[in-house]
């Protein structure tokens, strides 16, 4: 396994690193949908082991992951081994009674309970999880103090901000002044870690990194949804309803697979390698954090670390998805 430093830590965290969003299951927040199909904690450990055996060192979570529960089953499978290992968790997305989950209170109170769903002294990257600090950002400068008193306190080692459009990141990067950023980013979106975009220019000036979650779009990247037999989601799964999974988007993927197989392979540890290592290729990502729900997963995830794209195969997918 290769690592990369976390900004401008000292932390080093394994180029694949695994999300932990599917281990929370179905699961609601304030009556909306946020969670994943129920796992099986037996098959994640499993994945969770052999992950371990290949290098992995990062682990990303949420407090909104099952509202606890994804973090109390990774610190139950991890057991001592959690002390070598960089983990991370977000605040922002489950509330509690607060009114805003911003809460300088709240995040307080949500640092502790993570600490104590891990079993840990100290979370090594503890993220704002969103962009939206209330109306008029009411909440912004309370929750950055907040957020840096933990770290004074050294409940905390670094600070990271996730958000979802161009403008939070413009907006919330020089106050927040994080050292690591999270989003989506993956061959058919790499909006914020792309070359000469607002978001990369930021993260060279300052010498952030970039934490890539679905770097496979959700599998989306690896053809393995019919587009003739759509998937189904239960209630409390957050792709209920999400057009990228109708019949019509998935038959737009089928000539764009077709093309990464011809150049890539036809297996889907190839396509695998094809998406993520085309995020790895950029200096300024530091890990991806592809989802898991058993060995397989895992085994699919972990079976292109040490197989890079050259400058050609990046082009090539580039132009995949170009149109």
């Amino acid at each position: 396994m290769r690592y990369r430093k976390l900004g401008r830590s000292d932390i080093e965290v394994s180029e694949v690193s695994l999300g932990c969003w599917t281990m929370g299951g179905l699961n609601w927040v304030n009556g909306n949908p946020n969670g994943w199909a129920n796992v099986d904690e037996g098959e994640v450990k499993r994945a969770i082991d052999y992950a371990l055996d290949q290098g992995v060192n990062h682990f990303d979570n949420a407090d909104v992951y099952g509202n606890g529960r994804a973090e109390r089953m990774l610190s139950r499978i991890l057991g001592d081994r959690a002390k070598k290992l960089v983990i991370a968790t977000k605040v922002g997305w489950f509330p509690g009674t607060a009114e805003h989950a911003y809460e300088p209170a709240h995040i307080r109170h949500q640092c502790e309970q993570s600490l104590l769903n891990l079993k840990r002294d100290v979370i090594d990257l503890y993220y704002f999880h969103h962009g939206d600090f209330g109306p008029g950002d009411r909440y912004l400068d309370g929750a950055i103090q907040a957020m840096r008193q933990l770290k004074k306190e050294g409940k905390i080692r670094l600070i990271g901000q996730s958000a979802y459009s161009n403008g939070d990141f413009e907006k919330l990067i020089p106050r927040v002044d994080p050292d690591v950023l999270q989003s989506w980013a993956h061959s058919m979106d790499d909006q914020f870690v792309r070359e000469g975009t607002p978001v990369r220019r930021l993260m060279e000036e300052k010498g952030i990194s970039f934490v890539a979650f679905s770097p496979l779009n959700q599998g989306i990247l690896l053809g393995k949804f019919d587009p003739n037999n759509p998937p189904k989601f239960e209630a409390g799964d957050h792709r209920l309803g999400d057009k990228r999974f109708s019949k019509e988007e998935l038959l737009k993927m089928v000539p764009k697979i077709e093309r990464l197989k011809s150049r890539f392979g036809g297996d889907v540890k190839d396509l695998a390698r094809a998406a993520l290592q085309y995020l790895l290729a950029n200096p300024k990502v530091c890990c991806v954090i592809p989802g898991f729900r058993d060995l397989r997963q895992a085994e699919v995830n972990l079976s292109c670390w040490d197989k890079p794209l050259s400058a050609d195969d990046v082009s090539f997918v580039q132009q995949v998805f170009a149109v």
